[in-house]
């Protein structure tokens, strides 16, 4: 039977960006994987992070910068970007608009799994 999802659980995060989970750990449970809605302002930037999923980047607005070893990926508004498990990335937000995004993690997203580096 389908499952409604009614609301999301907006998932606490250092720093501004904004995590609302709709699938997953925190809202029904689900280690499978997650997805979640993010919203960053402009300037935003996180740690360096080696995770332990693999993640699938949608935006649906603004413009997501992917730094990871061999250089830097800018992802648009209507582009996606797949990241594995195991790469040392790093999200931020250059533009003054920020960004809209949707992070599918496979498996779902936990703190511990994220492996942020220190900021």
């Amino acid at each position: 039977m389908p499952q409604l999802i009614e609301v999301p659980t907006r998932v606490p995060v250092p720093g501004v960006k904004q995590i609302d989970e709709y699938v997953g750990r925190a809202n029904t449970g689900t280690d499978a994987l997650s997805v979640a809605l993010m919203t960053a302002p402009g300037g935003w930037m996180e740690p360096a992070q080696t995770p332990q999923f693999d993640e699938i980047t949608l935006v649906l607005r603004g413009l997501v910068r992917v730094e990871h070893d061999g250089g830097y990926l800018d992802v648009g508004a209507g582009q996606a970007v797949i990241t594995t498990a195991g790469e040392t990335v790093r999200y931020t937000t250059p533009g003054e608009e920020g960004a809209e995004y949707v992070a599918i993690c496979v498996p779902a997203f936990a703190p511990e799994l994220a492996g942020r580096a220190e900021s």
